[in-house]
């Protein structure tokens, strides 16, 4: 008989535990949950059963896909509904699909092109008879084939931003065929004329080509009609690709609610956010589930998946600190003798892959990609790509001598065991989209993407490193990567073993030699006891540190809210809601440590919106309001070009004029009336000045600190203060309001035959942030930190830690300051000093080049960081 029997009534379970143990018969898998699985699922039904956006953190090896799965499964089975396990890759699905067989809940895997799924298997994800295995792409489409899903499970959520924003984002790149030229010419409005030329103009200058601008807002809007009928009579003319036809037709009618970004090799068209809330296939089902092996803090998910709000349950007890198998990281630049010769670098990277065998090669962009290839990878190697593993790895993991080289892809690839034993992460993983270059680059809003930025560095790590028993090595290079990971803040804000890991590996790195590394390297890679005891140090380590959230987290995570908002009344029309919303965006943004760069951006965005409503109304105020947040998002900005950049004709009816005085100067001016009371006392004036003076001009440490000090009282800091016998702490702190702060590590005693060290370099780094804690605020843009020192060489390892904003200043350089600064005051004691208002102060001070638009560009000539070109 082929009939088939009822098994009997099945039992719906009562949570998901209680699945797991209705599983036993036919699970492969664990005999019990692990009690964080277990924690985990008891807060998800206790407390978020009903929650429509909820997050759960867990780290690689820790079970995330068996939590997932009974997840999934027990809605499935209490409530009917239709469960969607979204993955970033083919290659994930297919590995999450065979491990919820092997636990026994039941799924089918629909991947690839529509037309080939199995009607059956489909058949079974509609009926809610089974889960549904899928990648982003088949949600987040033009043409979504899973639009009806009850519950979707988001998997690696942390790296999905790509994937979520994709319909939206429409990418032209330059080149003959393209309507680049097209779309240029119908924004010509809505860009400054000079940069319209840059990118028109053809030029092997990488400054101009690597630059990413931001099109005005209401240069875009005047022309969103023209702009569309370009773009319509691309697509037509197939001058635009595939993936923008399809973005095209979510963008139509919305592109005056869309940022414009462009560089001379591509250009971009997306929402800031994207607006998930208007694309049903996402926002319909009652419950999204987001799970990572890092969440982190700052709305980074919130912003990713243009949701308001995202409950977490947080990384369970006991794995808040151990993470999954081990790394020893490698900084070759660091050792002495690659650090003074760089040239050299590449034949040894290509030394440590030939002896490994396989290598996985994580980089930023396609340029990094091409000049590894050419330069690391030893002769004669295969060298495989993204798309020849998609479907399976083994194409990469049985052969003998390969390196698989990965452009912005930090996930979805797993090499457990013998699979890889060596990780290279070359470059910053900061140059996404042209959105992300634009935040990171040009606005220098770095805080909004640290958590990002993170994420990519420790996933990529993490790519060879699979189960609690795994080990890989991971080669950092490239001098922007290094000195990120040395920063002790980025470091403090990993998960803590990560932390200990990079901690040991920085410090086994630097001064000693590449033959020391590479014998380092063969003690790891054999893993028998006497790695083990070295092993004991990590762990020891780990266990001492706390993860610190990163400055700025708490106030990007209140206002992520509003920011989410703001974007969907912006992607409706709806201009009035849309202002006072950011208004209250720019409200979380202030006070403590927020990021200054990013409200500048909000800044600029409140003042694009007042003038539309201003041209809408009629309403004087709202052209004034215009003209306020214009000047904020300038002082906000300082020390960025990305304004000027914008000089379109456009904006010349919302952007002031130039304040006739720098902010800075009138700061500065205003510290010296306040200073003054003090310090331009006849008894008090001519012994401090003298007493500074002879300290600067000799070398003692603590003189010349303290009159490093006095120089700030000069120049108007307030306050102007010492280290308070903290090691950690400035030499000299200078403050100028909320304008600029000037930070001071002094090496005076310093010999100059001797050379400037990694050590130094990177401690008078981590100053302005230590500032920045002490003063519970957030630094200014532009702030610098100078390390005066006489030693005339500067160690190759100190270019590789140097942070853009450390300058080296000679101490003749600071004398010459200290002069300047006493020729006007004592002009201005004449005048009786404390009586004069601040345009007197400003034009005395400037007669002797003492004010600060003068003196601080000539300490900033000596920039510790290497020149490199921005991607």
């Amino acid at each position: 008989m082929a009939f088939k029997r009822s098994s009997g009534t099945t039992v719906t379970p009562a949570d998901p535990e209680q699945l797991y143990r209705q599983l036993a018969l036919v699970n492969d898998g664990p005999e019990n949950l692990w009690l964080h699985q277990g924690d985990v699922l008891r807060s998800w039904h206790a407390d978020h059963l009903n929650d429509p956006d909820v997050a759960i953190e867990l780290p690689t090896g820790a079970g995330k896909t068996l939590v997932g799965g009974l997840i999934g499964e027990y809605r499935r089975r209490a409530a009917g509904e239709r469960v969607v396990y979204l993955c970033p890759t083919r290659q994930l699905a297919k590995q999450t699909a065979e491990k919820l067989t092997q636990y026994g809940i039941l799924n089918v895997l629909l991947i690839g092109k529509v037309r080939t799924w199995n009607a059956a298997d489909r058949s079974r994800y509609t009926s809610a008879n089974a889960i549904a295995v899928s990648v982003y792409s088949h949600v987040f489409n033009a043409n979504p084939a899973l639009d009806d899903a009850q519950m979707l499970l988001l998997d690696d959520a942390h790296a999905a931003e790509g994937y979520v924003a994709g319909p939206w984002s429409l990418e032209i790149s330059r080149d003959e065929q393209s309507a680049y030229h097209d779309v240029l010419s119908a924004l010509a409005g809505a860009l400054d004329p000079l940069v319209v030329t840059r990118l028109r103009t053809d030029t092997s200058d990488s400054q101009y080509r690597n630059s990413v601008y931001l099109a005005s807002p209401l240069g875009v809007a005047a022309q969103a009609g023209h702009l569309e009928q370009v773009l319509s009579a691309a697509a037509v003319a197939d001058k635009i690709s595939g993936e923008a036809v399809y973005a095209l037709r979510f963008l139509q009618g919305h592109l005056d609610q869309c940022m414009v970004y462009l560089s001379h090799r591509r250009l971009l068209i997306r929402p800031l956010i994207p607006p998930t809330l208007f694309h049903a296939p996402f926002n319909d089902p009652a419950r999204r589930v987001y799970m990572s092996a890092t969440l982190g803090a700052g709305g980074e998910l919130e912003r990713i998946f243009g949701r308001r709000g995202i409950k977490r349950i947080p990384i369970p007890k006991g794995w808040e600190k151990q993470g999954t198998g081990r790394r020893l990281f490698c900084f070759p630049q660091l050792t002495s003798d690659l650090s003074a010769a760089p040239a050299k670098v590449g034949p040894w990277v290509a030394d440590v892959i030939a002896r490994h065998g396989r290598a996985v090669v994580l980089t930023p962009d396609t340029r990094t990609a091409n000049s590894f290839t050419n330069t690391r990878i030893p002769d004669g190697y295969k060298v495989l790509k993204a798309e020849h593993v998609e479907d399976d790895l083994k194409v990469f993991t049985q052969e003998t001598a390969a390196a698989l080289v990965l452009n912005n892809r930090y996930d979805g690839i797993d090499l457990p065991d013998n699979d890889c034993r060596l990780v290279v992460l070359a470059g910053l993983p900061a140059r996404g989209d042209l959105q992300e270059r634009f935040l990171h680059g040009s606005l220098g809003a770095v805080e909004v993407l640290q958590e990002r930025i993170r994420a990519r560095i420790m996933q990529g790590a993490g790519r060879a490193t699979r189960n609690s028993r795994d080990f890989a090595a991971v080669l950092l290079l490239d001098d922007d990567l290094v000195s990120y990971v040395a920063r002790r803040d980025v470091q403090e804000a990993m998960h803590p073993e990560i932390h200990a890991e990079l901690d040991f590996g920085y410090d086994n790195s630097i001064g000693s030699t590449s033959t020391e590394m590479l014998d380092n390297l063969r003690v790891f890679l054999k893993h028998d006891q006497d790695w083990r005891g070295v092993d004991q140090d990590i762990v020891d380590a780990r266990e001492q540190y706390e993860r610190i959230d990163a400055p700025g987290s708490a106030e990007l995570q209140r206002s992520v809210h509003h920011e989410v908002a703001a974007w969907d009344a912006i992607w409706q029309g709806e201009w009035q809601r849309a202002l006072e919303l950011i208004r209250k965006v720019l409200d979380a943004l202030r006070g403590g440590r927020a990021p200054q760069r990013y409200a500048a951006l909000w800044n600029y965005l409140a003042s694009c919106v007042s003038q539309r409503l201003a041209d809408q109304t009629g309403d004087s105020a709202l052209h004034d309001a215009a003209t306020k947040f214009y000047d904020d998002a300038r002082n906000a900005g300082r020390g960025t070009t990305w304004l000027s950049h914008l000089a379109a004709p456009v904006e010349s009816t919302t952007a002031p004029a130039p304040p006739a005085v720098d902010p800075l100067d009138e700061q500065a001016m205003t510290g010296v009336l306040v200073n003054a009371t003090r310090l331009a006392k006849p008894a008090v004036f001519d012994r401090e000045i003298q007493r500074a003076r002879t300290a600067l001009d000799d070398t003692p440490s603590k003189p010349y600190e303290a009159a490093l000090v006095l120089l700030g009282q000069l120049a108007g800091a307030l306050p102007s203060e010492g280290d308070g016998n903290n090691d950690s702490a400035p030499d000299a702190t200078w403050i100028f309001g909320t304008t600029t702060w000037a930070v001071w590590e002094a090496k005076s005693e310093a010999k100059p035959e001797g050379e400037l060290g990694a050590g130094d370099v990177r401690q008078a780094g981590s100053h302005l942030r230590f500032a920045a804690t002490k003063r519970g605020e957030a630094v200014p843009g532009d702030s610098p930190a100078f390390l005066v020192t006489p030693q005339e060489r500067i160690h190759p390892s100190a270019h590789a830690v140097a942070e853009s904003h450390v300058h080296l200043v000679r101490p003749q350089e600071v004398l010459e300051i200290f002069d300047r600064l006493v020729r006007a005051w004592r002009t201005a004691r004449t005048r009786d000093l404390t009586s004069l208002a601040v345009p007197d102060l400003i034009t005395i001070f400037k007669s002797e080049g003492a004010l600060p638009s003068q003196w601080l560009p000539r300490l900033r000539t000596q920039p510790i960081q290497k020149n490199k070109d921005v991607v």
